[in-house]
């Protein structure tokens, strides 16, 4: 890993967090994320399953993790298994935890290796009365790729048909959208090497320039301070190509007069940063693309404070549809006639801004969620209000990272400009 590990003590907090939630009697057993396969001998890079890095911060394929709060074996309400090294897996692939690493790295005592923990782990679920399993629980993803906690669940139910099965993910999800102090760092340092990356793109950018060397010129900043990589793949769209939500071919040549929409975010730590600015390739906003950013300019500065505690997650979108209403009337793309004319269930603003405006963030860039409750105090999410004209080849976005607090709501994103002035006197600063 590059980045430097998290204290131990968020692991211990989110574990007797997740313990005090479990019914009594109950194991909850947790896996790493598979070695995806990527073509011929090669693995994707390995990224780990968020539940488990949540609960233990072990970041390494093959690993386990039990929670069996009373447990009746001593020593054994937390056990961590990992997989067991040897000089030919120092060879090939380098170091791998040791189980004092595995404890100093997490705070659990009680360490295994994989080839001798069969015989304990059939005697703690012998003990249990239930287990929790950790499924994939996304409403908006339906995966068809089979993965190691399925695989997993489908082992236990045929092996302890007698046992009843308990579902780990709406615990996980009522903890992990409350972020703790050390989340909220972890996250501010992903902002903090993103808001690097930004400034160093605005000195940059000039007509003439692709897209793909405005990436290479973020993934440069990410790497040398240490970030993973980038926490979803980057979009890089100028012109035209702004208009697509999910571009990422990343391929065009920017041109003298085009707004370039990129969002990006650093991941740090497996916590991750959201970050979208539209910028003038040529420094300078014409009239008309001023005015559409200044249009979102205020549709995310309105957003944004009603990330409040008590606010429901579809009234909140309900909502900025609304602002977002009156904003392309006054552009001149809607008309009060449209408005009046609209179909409920796909309203007229919905032609320029065709998304929702905000998403938990945490270990997934689009994290793990409820979303029908009300949001509260330490929710973290985007606002990213956008308007996409491609009879104009031009898309605008704006998105910060907002942490919800009792006391207000705090713009994470604080030292990253988004006025165009700011925006544009960065960018000429020093140019002829």
């Amino acid at each position: 890993m590059k980045y430097t590990p998290l204290s131990p003590e968020l692991y211990q907090h989110n574990r007797r967090r997740f313990a005090a939630e479990m019914i009594p009697g109950t194991v909850a057993i947790f896996n790493s994320n598979d070695q995806a396969p990527r073509s011929g001998d090669q693995y994707h890079v390995f990224r780990q399953n968020a539940g488990l890095l949540y609960l233990c911060g072990i970041d390494q394929e093959e690993t386990m993790l039990l929670l069996f709060p009373g447990c009746p074996r001593e020593g054994h309400e937390e056990v961590l298994i990992i997989r067991r090294t040897n000089e030919h897996l120092a060879v090939w692939e380098g170091h791998k935890y040791t189980k004092e690493e595995a404890t100093a790295a997490s705070g659990i005592e009680k360490v295994y290796f994989l080839d001798e923990a069969e015989q304990m782990l059939n005697e703690l679920i012998l003990l249990s009365e239930g287990v929790y399993l950790n499924l994939n629980e996304n409403d908006r993803f339906l995966s068809p790729v089979e993965y190691r906690d399925l695989r997993y669940a489908r082992d236990i139910r045929n092996r302890y048909p007698a046992h009843t099965i308990h579902r780990a993910q709406p615990v996980l999800k009522r903890l992990q959208t409350v972020k703790s102090k050390w989340e909220v760092d972890a996250t501010q340092t992903a902002i903090d090497i993103t808001e690097k990356a930004f400034k160093r793109v605005l000195g940059f950018v000039k007509p003439g320039v692709w897209e793909h060397e405005v990436e290479a010129e973020i993934i440069h900043e990410f790497i040398r301070n240490r970030a993973t990589g980038h926490g979803y793949t980057p979009i890089i769209g100028s012109g035209a190509s702004a208009c697509v939500l999910h571009y990422i071919e990343n391929n065009r040549q920017c041109q003298d007069g085009d707004v370039l929409l990129m969002d990006f975010g650093a991941e740090y730590a497996n916590y991750n940063a959201d970050l979208t600015r539209s910028i003038p390739v040529n420094g300078r906003f014409s009239p008309r693309q001023k005015d559409v950013y200044n249009a979102v300019l205020r549709v995310i500065k309105a957003a944004r404070e009603l990330l409040v505690p008590g606010t429901i997650f579809i009234e909140y979108h309900k909502e900025v549809g609304k602002i977002m209403e009156s904003e392309l009337i006054g552009l001149g793309l809607i008309s009060r006639d449209d408005v009046a004319k609209q179909n409920k269930e796909w309203p007229a603003y919905k032609k320029y801004f065709m998304h929702g405006t905000s998403h938990h963030l945490g270990l997934d860039v689009h994290d793990i969620m409820f979303r029908y409750h009300a949001f509260e105090a330490g929710n973290l999410f985007t606002c990213e209000p956008g308007i996409y004209i491609p009879e104009e080849n031009l898309g605008i976005r704006i998105e910060n990272d907002i942490l919800i607090t009792e006391s207000g709501n705090i713009d994470l994103f604080k030292n990253i400009p988004m006025e165009v002035e700011e925006i544009e006197d960065l960018m000429n600063a020093g140019r002829n």
